[in-house]
């Protein structure tokens, strides 16, 4: 492997193998699957995670390349001779518990950058385990599903957009006064419970936003996604509507704003930031 135009064809071997390697889980979900400890960004780890994990490393091995791998699970680990040239980040099962509990709605997230920075990621893959769906992106050259390309939405009115918002921590008391204005105006909130993949569907323009402001998310989770949204033409910026950028690092915790396009955005942060 020489050179960026390369990493798209290893993605998708990575995503092929994912699927081939957790098929015996899912062939037994009647039963509980065990505790393996907590995985580097502090959630649970569960067999299948690592299977998943394992298996995109093997790919990388099998192409020879040298990388340092950050990783939801296992953290970051140096890989080759030449470890720092590529950093591959990633969730190898996004939406864990949706998977062991038969809820059909889980992932596999992984961006590759020049750097362990958001900013310097040049391509990206979010794969779809349930559905046979496949998002990616290469650095300015669009955001694609299964070959198609995509763009984000262009409704900018918050009575006709599906917006994503993810309540999902104990701390709900802490955010709900700034999210109250923001579901009073949206007809449509939803959230699935895989993060990397509600930001695909932002940039596919099948919803007009995604919000979260836990400051619970790592940015393992979701650095494909925002990826594949802003070459979808899509825009993120922090919880404030500052620029967005982060380090790429399993225990960083984040808060940002996804959104369609630039009015419906605006209209998002005015909401979240209203001291009314």
């Amino acid at each position: 492997m020489k050179n960026r135009d390369d990493w798209l064809e290893i993605l998708v071997c990575c995503k092929d193998n994912v699927k081939a390697c957790i098929k015996p889980y899912l062939k037994n979900l009647e039963k509980r699957q065990p505790d393996l400890g907590k995985g580097a960004g502090g959630d649970p780890m569960k067999p299948v995670d690592l299977a998943a994990e394992n298996a995109i490393v093997e790919i990388l091995e099998r192409y020879e390349v040298s990388y340092t791998l950050i990783s939801e699970e296992s953290g970051v680990k140096e890989f080759g001779e030449t470890p720092r040239r590529f950093y591959i980040t990633v969730d190898p099962i996004d939406g864990t518990t949706n998977l062991v509990r038969g809820l059909p709605f889980y992932a596999s997230s992984i961006a590759v950058s020049s750097t362990p920075v958001l900013s310097s990621v040049f391509a990206g893959l979010v794969a779809d385990l349930v559905h046979e769906t496949t998002y990616t992106a290469s650095e300015g050259k669009g955001a694609f599903r299964d070959g198609k390309r995509i763009t984000s939405s262009k409704e900018s009115s918050l009575g006709d957009a599906v917006l994503g918002l993810d309540l999902n921590t104990y701390r709900i008391k802490s955010i709900a006064s700034q999210l109250t204005k923001l579901i009073e105006k949206t007809r449509h909130i939803r959230h699935f419970g895989a993060n990397a993949l509600e930001l695909c569907y932002v940039a596919d323009g099948l919803t007009e936003g995604f919000v979260d402001i836990r400051g619970k998310l790592r940015p393992t989770d979701v650095a494909a996604g925002l990826f594949i949204l802003r070459e979808a033409g899509g825009i993120v910026t922090t919880h404030t509507g500052e620029e967005f950028d982060v380090r790429l690092d399993p225990k960083e915790k984040i808060k940002f704003i996804a959104s369609g396009n630039k009015q419906i955005h605006e209209k998002i942060l005015s909401l979240v930031n209203s001291k009314c």
